[in-house]
């Protein structure tokens, strides 16, 4: 029999791994030049056929039909979800990768801020501090003041990468609204609809491509589809398991993190001193929102 700190250490593997290949995809995105839309369509639709074989392969159905309630509700957040990509891989464009992943972690923020009105929680005095240094720190981030102004681009950039975090918003919101299905199912279901969503977009402005695709794109895009997509949330669900409630808050800030080092590293797009302190003022904000306090 497995001990359980084993499993734990195994769990927190696979948290970790997909922090990591979710803190990668804004490089990936970077050298497929392809509409933002056809991303979406593709990381959706692949990722949701991937997600769906492997619940049949390992006998994680359930077998309960969803209601046509709960289908139509998941079907709203997918198309949500599909939109997030799109303004997210927009961003990507528009400013650099560091700046796109900070602006969409302005996400735990956004909640923070509606949950009063939405949730009907009461706005503690910790969570208001954060989400306060949050925006700070988004201000240093755009590049607005320390750095001379920001370029039209940047700021372009920006405004698509908060966007991408609202909707982002919008789908972790709607989920808490529709508890109750197991997590495989709902997500297969959302990523499904958030490809198809696209299709008839794609369709009226002749999206698909048309023919142009090169081998090298469609290599990346598979692996955006498949690893991205599909491996990631197989991993990112195989583990909450095994690991507690805090484990989940912390470790899952390792993708911002990781997003930043990586374009840094691979893309040589280091944030300048201004948008460290951001950087840091959101990353830590949002931990410290996440963690247990003993305020009422």
């Amino acid at each position: 029999m497995e001990k359980p700190d084993a499993n734990d250490r195994r769990s927190a593997a696979m948290f970790i791994s997909s922090m990591l290949i979710f803190g990668t995809i804004g490089i990936f995105r970077r050298h497929i030049p392809l509409p933002s839309a056809f991303l979406a369509f593709v990381r959706g639709t692949l990722g949701g056929a991937f997600l769906m074989a492997y619940v049949r392969a390992t006998g994680k159905n359930t077998g309960e039909k969803l209601k046509p309630r709960e289908l139509l509700h998941l079907a709203a957040t997918g198309a949500m979800m599909g939109i997030n990509w799109i303004l997210l891989f927009e961003a990507y464009n528009y400013t650099t990768v560091a700046v796109a992943t900070l602006c969409y972690y302005m996400q735990p923020t956004i909640v923070i801020l509606l949950s009063p009105f939405i949730f009907r929680e009461r706005l503690t005095g910790k969570r208001a501090a954060c989400a306060a240094v949050s925006i700070i720190g988004m201000v240093l981030v755009s590049g607005v003041i320390g750095t001379g102004g920001a370029r039209s681009g940047d700021i372009r950039g920006v405004l698509l990468g908060l966007g991408a975090a609202f909707f982002y918003s919008a789908v972790v919101i709607m989920n808490k609204l529709l508890p109750g299905i197991e997590a495989y199912r709902k997500t297969t279901v959302q990523l499904l609809s958030a490809g198809i969503v696209m299709i008839p977009y794609l369709l009226l402005t002749n999206g698909f491509g048309g023919g142009r695709i090169g081998v090298t794109s469609a290599v990346l895009l598979l692996i955006i589809g498949i690893v991205h997509t599909g491996i990631a949330y197989v991993l990112y669900f195989g583990s909450m398991d095994g690991l507690r409630v805090q484990s989940i808050a912390v470790l899952s800030y390792i993708d911002p993190v990781s997003a930043l080092l990586f374009s840094a590293l691979l893309l040589r797009e280091p944030l300048s001193l201004t948008g460290v302190v951001g950087a840091v003022l959101i990353i830590g904000s949002a931990m410290i929102s996440e963690l247990p306090t003993g305020e009422k």
